[in-house]
């Protein structure tokens, strides 16, 4: 997957009108791209920034059901996202494990209250469950997570999720779109519709970030899929046209593994501001979140606010025997859901449901949002039937139920080195194979090495140390100051492999340091 080669093609096929084009780079976006490349309709994808700099790569790293949608009885969410995560785990089983989770029970009748509720979420899961629920005692409890506050303790409910890689998951997908021969670019900004002399949409005017070249391509279809930005390409096609997205913003903090001292998540189902609050182990962390905050404004770069890095810090505080202190916060990321609510709709954001919405606009543009990971499949495919009948497309079933991923990998090993890559990851050990030198480490203490900087650059298609740092591998949100650390010898790599010169290496570890500084709490 090179970004040059894709380019190229563009521009080979100037004149083309192709089937589809997809605004979006997250969840949303490259989960259609990849559904309407395999149907075999002709694709284009533009993502302004990197695939999933935004929303998706600062999720809770959960695939699931959603416990806290089924106490609110949503059950047609439940269900939906309880079958998107079994077909998520068969079809890419290199990137989604099976995480055991404990609701601890510090009243007495939470114990059997959650317990019922959990056996209702194993028998909506049916067969693509992962382990059935049981109620557990105060040792049982314990022994799975020593670090859990024994005071007033009762027990707990221990039940089974999926937990994953977001942004090695869209990753993931930009590539077996492309292996569908669907066309899928980053930075590429679109910055204006095409619309034909009845007033529909018939394709987009784009900018390539990297060489401000301008293209303007043609489409049957348009389809909206830029999550907390939608409401920008809406008014793109009528300035008039209402918001359709409330911003919810969701922090999470991430500690040391000591923290928990376990490999079994927990989750706490009511917090002071009623909402879900867990502790998932990651990559050898903790991730520890999330808040609910309603924001005005969107950003690619959010912020963590004051208030919600305490609330996470004392939430955290209220469960744990070793207290997190802001001393101990390796590092703290912000990303802002996109929930489908119009304006007036007076919910406070924890209560606006998680279904995706699509609108068709009278101009033809077909926006997706809502929705949340688990989910990506379900959305995708309901876009793309509609897309089938909005651009007079040949009508073409949907193939991804059942579709492997890039990097299938069936039996996979989570304790190994790299395991994120699946299958690619034998090319990577070729690399050093090739050369010793790629072997050697971007820092001591973590085991990301040289060889998946020129991997990466290669094969997918990261373009810049934050691309790398961020979402190739996970160093920014495992530890902020160790990743700012790695930066030079990052850009020093990459600069050998896109062809840069000093001032651009220069350029991007300042760059990036301003960046890594704001995941950083003083």
């Amino acid at each position: 997957m090179q970004r040059e080669h894709l380019v190229n093609q563009l521009k080979r096929h100037s004149e083309k009108i192709w089937d589809i084009i997809v605004i979006g780079g997250g969840a949303t976006g490259l989960g259609v791209a990849v559904d309407a490349a395999s149907r075999g309709y002709s694709t284009v994808l533009l993502e302004q920034s990197d695939f999933a700099k935004g929303t998706s790569s600062r999720s809770t790293k959960l695939v699931h059901g959603g416990v806290r949608y089924l106490a609110q009885g949503d059950i047609s969410l439940v269900l939906e996202a309880l079958h998107e995560r079994g077909l998520l785990r068969q079809n890419a089983p290199h990137l989604v494990e099976n995480q055991a989770f404990i609701i601890p029970s510090y009243d007495w009748w939470q114990g059997p209250f959650y317990n019922v509720g959990m056996k209702v979420y194993d028998m909506m899961a049916g067969k693509l469950g992962l382990g059935p629920s049981e109620k557990i005692s105060k040792e049982k409890t314990l022994a799975a997570i020593p670090n859990l506050s024994e005071k007033q303790l009762n027990g707990g409910v221990m039940y089974y999720d999926g937990q994953f890689d977001d942004a090695r998951l869209a990753v993931n997908l930009a590539q077996t779109a492309v292996e569908n021969d669907g066309i899928v670019l980053n930075y590429m900004k679109v910055t204006g519709l095409l619309k034909d002399e009845q007033e529909l949409i018939c394709g987009v005017h784009v900018t390539d970030e990297e060489t401000q070249d301008r293209y303007t391509l043609k489409s049957r279809v348009v389809i909206n899929a830029t999550g907390v930005f939608v409401d920008d390409i809406l008014h793109m096609n009528d300035s008039g046209a209402p918001k359709i997205v409330r911003p919810s913003q969701g922090v999470h903090i991430v500690l040391d593994k000591s923290f928990l001292q376990s490999k079994t998540a927990i989750m706490i189902p009511k917090t002071s501001d009623q909402r879900v609050l867990f502790a998932v182990p990651w990559h050898g962390k903790v991730v520890v979140g999330t808040t609910d905050t309603p924001l005005e404004e969107t950003a690619l770069e959010p912020r963590a606010l004051e208030s919600e890095i305490e609330f996470i810090l004392s939430t955290a505080a209220q469960y744990l025997e070793k207290i997190p202190q802001r001393k101990d916060v390796l590092s703290v990321f912000a990303g802002l859901r996109p929930l489908a609510a119009m304006q007036g709709d007076e919910k406070k954001t924890k209560e606006i449901s998680r279904n995706h919405k699509l609108i068709v606009s009278l101009s033809g543009l077909i926006t997706i949002t809502g929705g949340k990971w688990t989910t990506y499949r379900k959305m995708a495919e309901d876009t793309v039937n509609k897309a089938m009948l909005v651009g007079g497309l040949p009508e073409k079933d949907c193939v991804t139920g059942n579709m492997p991923i890039h990097g299938y990998v069936k039996n996979t090993r989570f304790d190994t080195p790299g395991y994120y890559y699946g299958a690619d990851r034998a090319y990577i050990m070729d690399l050093i194979y090739e050369d010793s030198s790629l072997g050697d480490r971007l820092h001591p203490d973590y085991e990301f090495t040289k060889a998946q900087v020129v991997w990466a650059v290669k094969n997918e298609m990261a373009r810049t140390i934050e691309d790398f740092l961020s979402r190739r591998v996970r160093a920014l949100l495992l530890d902020a100051r160790a990743s700012m650390k790695m930066a030079p010898a990052v850009a020093t790599l990459m600069a050998r492999e896109l062809g840069r010169d000093q001032d651009w290496v220069n350029a991007q570890i300042k760059q990036y340091l301003e960046l890594a500084g704001g995941y950083i709490l003083d």
